[in-house]
């Protein structure tokens, strides 16, 4: 499907979801970003102390790490919503903290993005691009897991690497489409991408759908 089409089901998904959409991004970005902060303040000596620190004590990291640990389910959670919206399943907003009521699942998603960011550290320590190629070939995972729950974490990784074996450049392409609406939210400030990342979000979720979803009998 061309990338045109992709983003014309996208919105066509959208349509008459952007309040929900808008609401569950800020909701997001809101979780995402103040939650660290809450527990880094007070361990930084304070709002004025972590102000004018360089460096934030290590104990103050460890706690800010974690948390954000803690959050990667709530955005992948989140990414699910709009696959769900696209196949019309009527998403709820509360479904983003399903994750966090299946231990085994959140951990599962904690574990795949640990690794993830693992093998594509090592990869871009070869080359740049390398490492683009890689994370590329990795970007359905999540996806994947969604609707293969039982795959484990190397089994949902490698699965996004045979998948989007010839659909890289497609894939790829997709992305710098979006760089003009970006550099709009840029300019609104980034209330734009309170729009954006919906749109984005469904687009994504229009090219597994559309590419990647039923491709395991064509590899078999």
């Amino acid at each position: 499907m061309k990338i045109l089409s992709l983003k014309r089901e996208a919105l066509n998904a959208l349509r008459g979801n952007w309040g929900a959409s808008v609401l569950l991004t800020l909701i997001v970005f809101a979780i995402s970003g103040l939650v660290p902060l809450f527990f880094e303040v007070p361990l930084s000596g304070g709002y004025e102390a972590w102000l004018l620190q360089d460096t934030a004590p290590i104990g103050a990291t460890l706690v800010s790490t974690l948390i954000s640990l803690l959050l990667i389910p709530l955005s992948i959670a989140s990414i699910w919503f709009f696959i769900d919206l696209l196949r019309g399943n009527g998403p709820k907003i509360s479904d983003v903290f399903n994750p966090y009521r299946d231990l085994g699942l959140g951990l599962k998603i904690i574990g795949i993005s640990i690794m993830q960011s693992i093998f594509l550290f090592l990869w871009f320590l070869l080359l740049f691009v390398p490492g683009v190629i890689k994370s590329i070939a990795y970007s359905q995972t999540f996806y994947l897991l969604k609707d293969h729950p039982e795959y484990s974490t190397f089994e949902a990784i490698t699965e996004s690497r045979k998948r989007m074996v010839g659909l890289k450049w497609k894939y790829f392409l997709l992305c710098l489409s979006f760089i003009g609406w970006g550099l709009l939210s840029i300019i609104t400030f980034g209330i734009g991408l309170l729009w954006l990342m919906p749109y984005m979000s469904t687009t994504f979720s229009a090219f597994y759908d559309n590419h990647i979803a039923d491709k395991k009998n064509e590899l078999e």
